[in-house]
């Protein structure tokens, strides 16, 4: 079980805070790893965004023979669609929830905020943001999928067909299949949601075009 609130890397503005940004890593990483992202995208003191970059737990994740290592979820066998610890991710996007609550509770209103995650953290920021009461800013997936589809809610039934989703992934990706990402960006997409997908000759990463999209994507979202 992960506990109540999570240690995080976290980056003020120069200017007053009119905006959050969490920012959630993938298997094996940490806050650390995206955190320098903050002054290449350049925006933070124009927009006024705090970005919250959270430490996954150190759990011993199974396919990796039991190392433990920084993780949102257990990963439990090779098959990408049955491997996935659907309890840790449930436990992992109450916690998230719980960090955009404490976002909200310093006077940021939820259409101000927005989730985003790469790899694994992607699927907790789509578990946490379209399951959240509340319509957010929107939700940054990159080099994602959706493995628990069957209890994801319908745009109809969260209220949120007009969230804002940013979705980025590598064609060549030997992680997460392209064509695994573009089923669940179809996936989204027949639950009523809408979907600004993008696709980059890059592996399992980010590069500096998706960086540029990401940058006007938020400028967007956020202003």
């Amino acid at each position: 079980m992960l506990a109540t609130r999570l240690p995080a890397i976290i980056s003020n503005p120069n200017t007053p805070i009119r905006c959050s940004v969490i920012w959630l890593h993938g298997l094996g990483a940490n806050g650390n790893d995206f955190a320098p992202i903050v002054s290449e995208l350049g925006i933070q003191d124009e927009l006024g965004i705090r970005f919250v970059f959270p430490h996954a737990p150190s759990i011993a994740v199974t396919i990796n023979g039991g190392a433990v290592m920084p993780a949102w979820y257990d990963i439990t066998e090779m098959d990408l669609m049955e491997r996935a610890d659907n309890a840790g991710i449930v436990s992992s996007s109450k916690t998230i929830t719980d960090m955009i609550n404490d976002e909200i509770a310093t006077g940021i209103e939820p259409s101000k905020i927005v989730i985003a995650g790469f790899s694994q953290g992607g699927v907790i920021a789509f578990d946490a943001g379209l399951r959240f009461p509340e319509t957010l800013a929107g939700i940054m997936a990159l080099s994602t999928y959706i493995p628990m589809q069957d209890t994801l809610p319908t745009a109809e039934q969260s209220g949120h067909a007009k969230i804002p989703i940013f979705y980025g992934h590598g064609d060549f990706d030997p992680v997460i299949p392209i064509e695994q990402a573009d089923s669940s960006r179809r996936f989204l997409e027949a639950s009523g949601y809408c979907v600004d997908w993008h696709a980059y000759p890059m592996e399992h990463s980010v590069c500096p075009q998706e960086i540029h999209h990401i940058k006007d994507w938020l400028t967007t979202v956020l202003s």
